[in-house]
């Protein structure tokens, strides 16, 4: 299979998971943390899973592609270590998150969800400005990243 092409299938596989995840933030983010039936109803503990599922992605097939040496463009090496700092900040961000509210068990820690979820929201905004920046280096383009499905 052609490197390149490997490399699209790749960024499409990592955009599909953020578009996934950013569909459930937000419905996450319409839920009124004191309607037991809201938090309760499965849609916080799914976004968890994609919020996961995500970083996984982006770890395992974006950042490791990096670390492991197969990315000969040095420009996008280059690019990798200086934002790799602020992305690493971003999924810990995410981790704690999903470790508070993955099996959220009392509803003392939903009072906390708005703030939380503010938190995530802006670590995520980082993360995928970077992101962003990375794909367009190994797609080989300064302009905007447009997804084939879009």
């Amino acid at each position: 299979m052609d490197r390149r092409v490997a490399g699209r299938g790749m960024i499409e596989r990592l955009l599909a998971e953020r578009r996934e995840m950013l569909v459930l933030f937000c419905r996450v983010a319409g839920l009124d943390p004191f309607a037991g039936e809201a938090v309760g109803d499965g849609v916080l503990q799914a976004f968890c899973q994609i919020l996961v599922d995500y970083m996984a992605a982006a770890h395992f097939s974006l950042y490791q592609h990096l670390v492991d040496g197969r990315e000969r463009r040095r420009a996008v090496v280059t690019l990798g270590g200086e934002i790799y700092g602020r992305i690493e900040t971003c999924t810990q961000i995410a981790i704690r998150f999903n470790d508070k509210y993955a099996h959220l068990g009392d509803r003392a820690q939903a009072a906390d969800l708005a703030a939380d979820l503010s938190a995530l929201g802006e670590a995520l905004a980082t993360r995928i400005e970077l992101e962003d920046r990375l794909i367009a280096a190994l797609a080989g383009d300064t302009g905007r990243i447009v997804p084939q499905d879009a």
